[in-house]
């Protein structure tokens, strides 16, 4: 795991609980001038706040000085894991943008693919050339019957589908300056450098400066080149929130001495901005100045000030990091390919390799200029004339001359440098989409300028004749001039199995298809997936369209892969991967696999998944997106260790005691509010329905727990079924009235009487210290749009789980407000004895009492008494959160309960969106960082069926596309175990056939020098040298025992059992060995 391993995915889909993304915007929003999107990012304005999802105020300034202020709705539902990332500014900017695209082999159609996704205003596609069979190894929208057509005709209609909201055209003419100058960034990227000059030249003097891009793929081996004009201001340089501390003391001293308090480490770093507010003391620090930090620890900073003037600090205060525009002049290409600078480094074992490709790219231009073609893959006299060029061109640099231009390496740039592959097309199409919205919005930091990469370990190990290169005259003849015809057949003879058709899955699928994987007469792919396509995967999950609404995802996607490559042999399933369908992928479906790649969104199915390889010795794909990040990494037999082998830290849990009665955030609100939410609509529901349908199994059950649960239960049911069941809508609004009383005033008015401002602990110190926060009780007021907007929405949802139906005076504010008045609020009086729950390791609220068995006897009467005044027939309806669906005022409910708490503790209120971000537990996602990582895998990919690659040519990857960050290594080694002469791995299982006896068993392991002194099968011991009886086993077989001791049942499919031996050496010294299969079939 590098630096940082995502395994939580956004966006992943899942057999076990997919997620995902592709295309069509319902709505989108016009603007009279389509170049403000761009003008929007010229002339250094200063501004304080991040593109978060509400946006902020200085860049809605900003917009609108530049007359960009015609704010159209966006749907929120299609557009929820995006405006996780990018927030709402950044999308209004991107909608205004138009963007030209130029050149639609494999990379033109990918960056395309990101950009329509993302929801430009509109793509122009400019193609001059025509379909050719050679295309159809990386372009997913060609098929055979588009050969001989313009490529950008042949490809606007597909294209198009993926986003009915953006304009989709075509040019195929040649391209002249002045028709750059429509578009706020255009890509090339199949361009010479003499005519990228010229147009660079025009787009970095136009004013405002058009974002110029140069992106090539050739072969294994890829670069970009960005030039966004000679001022472009960043917005937001990371797309990470500003940090934020509580403080807990600030001294009266140059410079001052913040310390902060230990509930969260301080993320700040030194030289940071920052702001204070909410200090008590010392509210000179209140003035919204930004402050520049120093000498930052983990719990503790300076600040550049002399506070011996200001007041003495006394309590409170929040510190929040100002993240500040920065500022980047682009040198144009023509002066950027003479002077590079520093080369954006992506795999640190290459240090030394973006130089060389910045010279062999050059040399490849200049090669096409001379011989108007490329090199013939194979030909080692174009070879040696690229190598030619090549040494020419260093010559002629003199200091900045190289010292080793790598003949060898520039032999495989030749060979491959005509072909596009679709692993590279997906990668670079991933990067430079990520760099277009950049251009487009301000958002994240560019890549500045060029950026070199290449995969060249991915080629065949053994050295390749030049007939292996030779064009076969089919779909896959780019990738043969690469990889030979022998890879190319493994590839099609290869059986997958891809867990997930969600936004990897659907990527996967798509390379999978083009690089003809499973597409011969040997070769099978299976990918699974149980959920179902919703409106909010049409941002990413591209194989899907608004049509395929409530369909499997694994069918659809299968169909649409299909017709990306029809000879492709795949079968799609709905099932989840886990313990309960080990029926359906048995022993044999797992011992037939090739290779495992996984599309999954969390970490349980991952390991599972990993188990699985590991126990079948399987290659393992793994992949994660979160947001702009992605990581890749590669599960060898064998070679690597594998995914479970090491673990990210658990997230850190706020003590149920803060979420309940101390919350000092938003995110312990939210927490609040959608537990609040499940017990009432949800749990409370379903627990009357399980009494209501067998009472006395139910009652009895109750009576047999006895314990404070079992009473707190009984309570909300009898509450429902008694004192708070409703029968007239005008009752859910009483109940939703008086439950604003109960949260926000009654609740509070306790804790306070309780604990006043003034408390003080055990030992003297005050009880309302950071990062407490007092509370203070709201006053309703049904002139408060958010005091009606929560009465309303809780009422509206208590209807529902009563079955009763919503009037009209929902929509009439006037009315409703009305009806609330007429609630009849009864005083509150605070009790003395009311106990609450301080101790922040509690793990429950429910406090234990002698009278519980009494009490739950008295409540199973009262509970049969309201049940006679029912109908039979009568059942609650439970409500399950769904947070996609706005209209039906779940998120409504929810978000009104976290601000009215938020309010009731003077902490930042959130927009619904934001809410639903937090309680939906939201996974931020976008189309870019997904191609990216499923492009890096197929690379790897390329490996695995090849067969003969060692360690040191495998790469894991850890990528952020917003900063933009590589880092890009070698897997890790698994751990080695060693006894005697012999050596293992968790890769090791031991298998014993011929279905021995536990004696023979034994013998087994004694010749290994090992003494088994136990052996279990599932939980139970199946012997034990410390037992006597068990030496009578000896003689009976070890798949006898297991069923009568273990009780284990083996099912007809299943040929072996697995049994975990505890063994000695001789020097009785435990020693780890692998799980020990015995096969009886």
């Amino acid at each position: 795991m590098e630096p940082l391993v995502v395994k939580e995915n956004s966006d992943v889909g899942n057999a076990l609980a997919p997620t995902s993304s592709s295309p069509k915007k319902k709505r989108r929003i016009d603007h009279a001038d389509g170049s403000a999107g761009r003008a929007c990012n010229r002339g250094g304005v200063g501004l304080n706040n991040t593109d978060g999802s509400g946006g902020s105020v200085g860049e809605t300034r900003l917009d609108m000085a530049l007359g960009n202020s015609n704010h159209q709705e966006i749907d929120e539902d299609l557009h929820s894991r995006q405006l996780a990332v990018y927030g709402r500014e950044t999308m209004r900017r991107l909608f205004a943008s138009n963007v030209l695209i130029s050149g639609l082999q494999g990379l033109g159609v990918e960056i395309a693919k990101n950009i329509i996704l993302a929801g430009v205003k509109s793509v122009t596609l400019h193609d001059e050339g025509v379909v050719e069979l050679w295309d159809l190894s990386s372009n997913f929208v060609f098929s055979e019957d588009d050969v001989g057509k313009n490529r950008a005709l042949a490809s606007v209609q597909k294209l198009q589908e993926l986003n009915n909201a953006v304009a989709v055209s075509t040019l195929t003419a040649k391209l002249t300056k002045g028709q750059l100058s429509g578009f706020q960034a255009v890509v090339f990227t199949d361009i010479s450098f003499e005519k990228a000059i010229e147009f660079d030249d025009y787009c970095h003097s136009h004013q405002p400066p058009i974002a110029f891009i140069k992106a090539d793929v050739r072969g294994l081996f890829g670069s970009v080149f960005c030039d966004f004009g000679p001022e472009f201001t960043v917005l937001d340089v990371d797309g990470e929130e500003p940090h934020t501390g509580i403080i807990a003391s600030i001294s009266n001293e140059n410079p001052a001495f913040v310390s902060c308090v230990d509930d969260e480490r301080v993320e700040f770093q030194d030289g940071d901005l920052v702001v204070f507010s909410e200090v008590e003391g010392m509210t000179e620090l209140n003035d919204g100045n930004p402050r520049k930090v120093k000498n930052v620890k983990p719990y503790s900073f300076t600040i550049e000030e002399d506070t011996t003037s200001y007041g003495s600090y006394v309590k409170g205060g929040i510190v929040t990091q100002v993240k500040q525009p920065k500022v980047l002049h682009f040198k144009p290409l023509r002066q950027a390919l003479k002077d590079p600078g520093d080369f954006l480094l992506s795999d640190f074992s290459k240090f030394d390799r973006p130089p060389l490709l910045h010279l062999a790219f050059q040399a490849l231009d200049t090669f096409l200029s001379e011989s108007g073609r490329f090199p013939v893959a194979g030909s080692e006299e174009d070879a040696q004339k690229l190598i030619a060029i090549a040494i020419d061109i260093n010559e002629s640099l003199g200091d900045a001359r190289l010292e080793d231009v790598n003949p060898k390496l520039l032999r495989a740039f030749a060979f491959g440098a005509k072909a596009v592959l679709n692993p590279m097309a997906a990668m670079f199409g991933g990067i430079v989409g990520q760099e277009v919205v950049k251009a487009c919005s301000g958002k994240f930091h560019p890549l500045f300028q060029f950026f070199y990469f290449d995969s060249v370990e991915s080629l065949p190990m053994e050295p390749l004749d030049a007939i292996e290169f030779r064009p076969q005259n089919c779909r896959y003849d780019a990738q043969i001039s690469v990889f030979g015809s022998t890879l190319q057949k493994k590839l099609e003879d290869a059986k997958l199995f891809v867990v997930g058709a969600g936004a990897l899955g659907c990527e996967f699928l798509k390379n999978l298809a083009l690089m003809g994987v499973s597409c011969g007469s040997q070769g099978k792919l299976t990918v699974t997936d149980d959920d179902v396509i919703e409106k909010s995967n049409l941002s990413r999950q591209f194989l899907f369209r608004d049509w395929n609404i409530g369909q499997a995802k694994s069918t659809v996607a299968s169909t649409a892969a299909v017709s990306i490559n029809p000879r492709l042999n795949i079968e799609a399933l709905q099932n989840r991967v886990g313990p309960e369908t080990e029926n359906v992928f048995d022993d044999g479906f797992w011992e037939n696999l090739t290779v495992v790649v996984n599309a999954l969104d969390n970490v349980n199915a991952r390991l599972y998944v990993d188990s699985r390889c590991v126990y079948f010795q399987k290659p393992l794909l793994e992949s994660g997106t979160l947001g702009a990040k992605c990581n890749t990494q590669m599960v060898i037999p064998h070679l690597t260790e594998n995914y479970g082998a090491s673990r990210d830290p658990p997230e850190k849990q706020a003590p149920m005691c803060t979420v309940h009665s101390f919350p000092h955030n938003i995110d312990h609100c939210l927490t609040w509010a959608r537990s609040e939410f499940e017990g009432l609509l949800e749990k409370t529901p379903a627990e009357v329905n399980a009494y209501l349908s067998n009472p006395a199994e139910y009652t009895n059950s109750m009576r047999s727990a006895g314990d404070a649960q079992a009473r707190d239960t009984l309570g909300r049911v009898l509450e429902c079924l008694e004192r708070e069941k409703c029968d007239s809508f005008q009752d859910c609004l009483t109940w939703a009235r008086l439950r604003f009383e109960d949260y926000f005033v009654n609740r509070v008015k306790q804790l306070i009487y309780t604990f006043p401002e003034d408390a003080a602990t055990s030992t003297g110190a005050p009880f309302w210290s950071a990062p407490k926060r007092f509370p203070r009780p709201l006053q309703f007021s049904s002139s408060d749009a958010s005091h009606l907007s929560f009465v309303a929405a809780a009422a509206i949802l208590r209807a529902e789980t009563f079955g009763i139906p919503t009037p009209d005076l929902v929509k009439n504010p006037k009315e409703l407000a009305e009806a609330v008045d007429n609630v009849i609020v009864p005083d509150f009086e605070p009790k003395k004895d009311a106990k609450i729950v301080t101790d922040e390791k509690a793990t429950t609220l429910s406090t234990a009492s002698v009278d519980d068995a009494a009490v739950i006897d008295e409540m199973i009467g009262k509970l049969e008494q309201c049940r006679q005044s029912l109908s039979p027939e009568f059942r609650m309806k439970p409500i399950q959160f769904e947070k996609d669906d706005d209209t039906n005022y779940h998120m409504d409910m929810i978000s009104g309960l976290a601000n009215m708490r938020a309010r009731n503790y003077s902490i930042p209120e959130v927009d619904k969106l934001k809410a639903k971000f937090i309680a939906g537990r939201i996974i931020p996602a976008i189309a870019t960082s997904t191609a990216m990582a499923t492009g890096l895998v197929c690379l790897e990919l390329y490996k695995v069926l090849d067969g003969s690659h060692k360690l040191e040519d495998y790469r894991n990857t850890f990528a952020n596309l917003a900063l933009p960050l590589f880092s890009i290594a070698e897997p890790v080694p698994p751990k080695v175990i060693n006894h005697r002469d012999q050596s293992w791995t968790v890769w090791d299982r031991w298998v014993v056939r011929g279905d021995p006896t536990l004696r023979e068993l034994l013998g087994w392991l004694q010749e290994k020098g090992l003494n088994a002194y136990s052996i279990s099968c599932g939980s139970s011991l199946l012997f034990n040298s410390m037992f006597p009886r068990h030496k009578e086993r000896m003689e009976r077989k070890v798949a006898d025992l297991a069923r009568d001791v273990a009780k284990v049942e083996i099912l007809t499919y299943r040929r072996h059992l697995d049994v975990v031996v505890a063994c000695e050496d001789d020097d009785d010294n435990d020693v780890d060995i692998p799980l020990v299969s015995v096969y009886f079939g």
